[in-house]
């Protein structure tokens, strides 16, 4: 049974970095044919793909978001981070981290087989 959980800073001041920090149990961020993914929900809107960190360690990302996004991993803490750079209040939402599985160009968007969320983490941009 996997399980995942969010952490990071509630609150992020713009032109900072937002970083959160996805916990895995039960399951192993280096599991072949799992996709590590990052998904967010502004208020008011529908949900957003941000990207994904596979297995071996290949990440994607969404066009939008690619020039500002990475996703890194720490394979000894079974954690996979989200760094998302030079934030604006555009970019406040609810951020999930999740498990896709099974496809990559699946995965890479919402049309993903998500096998797994987090609770997830209210972020804040704001002065």
């Amino acid at each position: 049974q996997v399980r995942l959980r969010e952490s990071g800073p509630g609150l992020v001041k713009p032109s900072q970095t937002l970083e959160l920090t996805c916990t895995v149990s039960g399951g192993s961020v280096i599991t072949n044919l799992d996709y590590w993914s990052w998904i967010r929900q502004p208020p008011g809107k529908g949900m957003e793909w941000i990207g994904y960190i596979t297995g071996s360690g290949s990440t994607s990302y969404s066009p939008s978001l690619k020039s500002r996004t990475a996703i890194s991993r720490d394979t000894s803490k079974n954690q996979f981070t989200l760094h998302l750079t030079s934030v604006t209040p555009e970019d406040t939402a609810v951020y999930y981290c999740a498990r896709c599985w099974g496809d990559s160009s699946r995965c890479a968007g919402l049309q993903g087989d998500i096998r797994s969320w987090g609770p997830g983490a209210q972020v804040t941009v704001s002065s």
